[in-house]
């Protein structure tokens, strides 16, 4: 049986300097020797604390996180004590991630990546999204974590709050001119999930800008238990399961989960669609676009989708009228009908809008769509992907994604057939 809490929790403050790993782990144990954490206490870092945004050096100094990680662990063992904090970590193939490493006595505990990267800083064209939505398993309970922009996104915390976590741990590098903004969402995080929050942000100048400061730690009913201010230091306090449930024995909005959805809306006529997306636009949102018969729905389609909605903030499914399927399938195809067909697809999460339309081709839509990305299976060669030359002449790209090996309706439908002779 773990426990519910860490017993306490701190934030370790201070200024960055960009591309000094040593430097920066050095200034992290300085810090923390001077406060002598209890024994369990959670010491949470700025993002990015060993290295900054040195995006010219990314593939560099994430070779170094090894070593950062040996740091924090010898520290981490002299008291007792777990820290978490983000750093570069390399990947076998593609961009890095931004992920946030909780490191105990005996090495790393968990890890997250970063989920919503920065684009007003670029961040995207250095980093690779994280997909797990969390939380971290502690040996004090399920730990929320956010990263810095993800602060701006309350769902992401909503939802580890609701797997069970009764602490969210920040981790950013927040300018002094947003300085209002950190506050109050930090706050709002905290009242609204009825939650601790301990919030470490970077100070003084990192590079060419200035950091907020003011790490926080925030009690579940939104009091500050303790702010770092603008200077260098470590502020923390105890953490009391009690007041949590006190919180939420009156209330708890986290755990009202009543489903308000109406997936079967998502299905639209394609002028209405084109409306409703000129209005996601005009906030800069980007398009994805792929197309199927998804005629029995198997985990390989599953796999699919959820892959084509990462490469952009939303994703309709052009989907193949029964006509359709039958000029391409054979006169025994569809076995669901369309209206079934687009219902199912509706339902996913993954599926933001569901179009139908009659032609052996998708070419009308995505010319009519105008998709920011087309997303088609690895198994098409881009040059015999249809629109492919359009979106591109538009500014768009062509994502091209691995299907799950065997997984197709055809062998669905070909074992059914054997079991049932």
């Amino acid at each position: 049986m773990t426990d519910t809490l860490f017993p306490a929790a701190a934030c370790v403050q201070f200024a960055i300097a960009p591309g000094e790993p040593d430097r920066n782990l050095d200034r992290v144990i300085s810090l923390v020797e001077a406060y002598r954490p209890a024994a369990g206490t959670l010491l949470v870092l700025p993002e990015m604390w060993a290295t900054g945004f040195a995006y010219d050096r990314v593939e560099e100094l994430g070779r170094r996180t090894p070593e950062m990680l040996a740091g924090l662990q010898a520290l981490a063992a002299r008291f007792d004590c777990r820290l978490a904090g983000t750093l570069i970590e390399p990947a076998d193939r593609g961009l890095p991630t931004n992920t946030l490493f909780l490191v105990g006595p005996q090495g790393v505990i968990g890890r997250q990546a970063k989920r919503r990267l920065f684009a007003f800083w670029q961040e995207e064209r250095h980093f690779s999204p994280g997909c797990d939505p969390g939380p971290l398993a502690t040996p004090f309970g399920p730990l929320a974590t956010l990263i810095c922009y993800e602060l701006r996104f309350p769902e992401l915390a909503r939802q580890q709050v609701f797997a069970g976590s009764r602490l969210l741990a920040v981790s950013a590098e927040w300018p002094h001119s947003r300085l209002d903004h950190w506050l109050t969402l930090l706050r709002a995080r905290a009242i609204e999930n009825q939650v601790y929050v301990v919030a470490a942000n970077g100070c003084g100048r990192t590079g060419s800008m200035t950091m907020a400061g003011h790490s926080l730690l925030i009690g579940p009913d939104g009091t500050v238990l303790a702010d770092a201010g603008g200077e260098e230091g470590v502020v923390g306090a105890p953490l009391d399961p009690a007041l949590v449930d006190e919180q939420r024995g009156r209330f708890f909005p986290a755990g009202e989960r009543g489903w308000a959805g109406a997936d079967a809306a998502k299905v639209r006529e394609l002028d209405d669609l084109l409306a409703e997306l000129a209005a996601i636009r005009r906030h800069g949102s980007r398009i994805a676009f792929t197309n199927g018969c998804f005629d029995i729905l198997h985990a390989g389609h599953v796999n699919y989708l959820e892959a084509a909605r990462r490469t952009a903030d939303c994703l309709v499914v052009g989907l193949n009228s029964d006509s359709s399927v039958r000029a391409l399938k054979g006169p025994g195809r569809p076995v669901n009908s369309e209206a079934d067909r687009a219902r199912v697809l509706a339902a996913l999460g993954a599926v933001d809008y569901v179009v139908l339309f009659g032609e052996q081709t998708p070419l009308r839509l995505i010319t009519a769509i105008r998709p920011e990305v087309l997303v088609k299976g690895a198994d098409w060669a881009e040059a015999e992907i249809v629109g492919a030359a359009e979106v591109r002449a538009a500014g768009g790209r062509v994502e091209r994604i691995a299907l799950t090996a065997d997984r197709s309706t055809t062998g669905l439908l070909t074992r059914i057939r054997r079991t049932s002779d």
